[in-house]
């Protein structure tokens, strides 16, 4: 445990970005879920919808800086290529 005053302030600051970016992380992660059980379900308008969701998520997490630029796009484009397999 930290002593001095502003060791204190930096674990305490650091506690509450850790929170916030394993809450992104994890509704990122459960979008991208959804929209896959979608896709193997095969019902291509519930996929449709989730896919905006997920696509939205991604964006998100990239924004505030939880995941990189060049992981989001390929994550993007993974989900893009799984839509357009749907029947």
């Amino acid at each position: 445990m930290p002593n001095i005053k502003s060791a204190i302030k930096r674990t305490k600051v650091i506690e509450t970005k850790t929170l916030r970016n394993k809450k992104i992380k994890s509704a990122y992660k459960t979008a991208i879920t959804t929209f896959e059980k979608a896709v193997e379900s095969g019902d291509k308008s519930k996929a449709e919808e989730n896919f905006k969701v997920a696509v939205q998520k991604v964006d998100q997490a990239c924004s505030k800086g939880v995941i990189k630029d060049n992981t989001a796009s390929r994550k993007k484009s993974a989900l893009a290529k799984k839509l357009n397999s749907v029947k």
